[in-house]
């Protein structure tokens, strides 16, 4: 008789790991956020140059072949737009990828939102919004990357490297796509130098960390595309390894 309270004890206790078990996000290879500068440096065409980048990259079939070549063969994506300290929004929000149709009704998604528009470039900003975008989202990715597009340095809002650092120590890798563009900006400014070298040094960070550049926003389409392509896979080929560099945090390529 004295093993009955036991067994009954070991039940309670298998049917509360179970509870936690079945509670726990679902499983994906990758949670990403894409944040996406529309800081006044971006005008009207670049903007729809850069959005339509991205509707083109995840109708890509090589994109939804990435995904399915991942153990659990899905991923979670959302999109989200930011400038300066205050503007910061979610214009797609958590999507599961997870077969052939999946990327495309993203990519119908995001093609169907305005883009917005507005003054000051704050990296900082961004980061600090897209870190609590992973509490609570549902999912439990194998790794959680948030992945940077812009093309101009952090002018606005806290300094970028406390930022980055404490993204880092919440586990997330940035990744970066600068944008280098010699078009000055409305107001007549001139077009930042040396952005890739500011993104390899001050922006990007975590394990594998890397930057993707796109010479210019006619370029956007292609270099998202391989980026994308390198994320997913979380494996970068011999063709972008010069993409990486040291950089506080990274770790040894993936």
């Amino acid at each position: 008789m004295a093993t009955r309270p036991l067994a009954v004890l070991l039940l309670v206790l298998a049917l509360g790991l179970a509870g936690r078990a079945w509670g726990a996000g679902m499983p994906v290879d990758l949670e990403l956020v894409l944040a996406v500068d529309v800081s006044g440096s971006v005008d009207e065409e670049e903007g729809q140059l850069q959005r339509l980048g991205y509707v083109e990259a995840f109708q890509n079939p090589k994109i939804a072949s990435a995904i399915r070549s991942g153990p659990y063969g899905r991923i979670a994506v959302t999109y989200v737009e930011w400038a300066g300290e205050h503007y910061q929004r979610t214009v797609v929000d958590w999507m599961v990828l997870d077969g052939a149709g999946a990327p495309k009704a993203f990519a119908d998604t995001l093609a169907m939102k305005p883009i917005g528009r507005e003054r000051w470039t704050s990296i900082s900003a961004a980061i600090e919004y897209c870190v609590p975008r992973f509490d609570d989202n549902g999912f439990d990715g194998t790794r959680k990357v948030i992945d940077i597009s812009g093309d101009g340095p952090n002018n606005n809002g806290p300094p970028i490297e406390w930022s980055r650092d404490a993204a880092l120590a919440h586990g997330i890798t940035i990744n970066g796509l600068p944008i280098v563009n010699d078009r000055p900006n409305p107001w007549g400014g001139e077009a930042p130098r040396d952005l890739d070298s500011y993104y390899r040094n001050r922006v990007i960070g975590g394990p594998g960390a890397f930057i993707v550049v796109a010479q210019d926003f006619g370029a956007f389409a292609e270099a998202i595309l391989n980026k994308l392509l390198l994320e997913i896979a979380g494996k970068p080929d011999e063709t972008t390894r010069h993409a990486f560099a040291a950089c506080p945090g990274c770790g040894d390529l993936p």
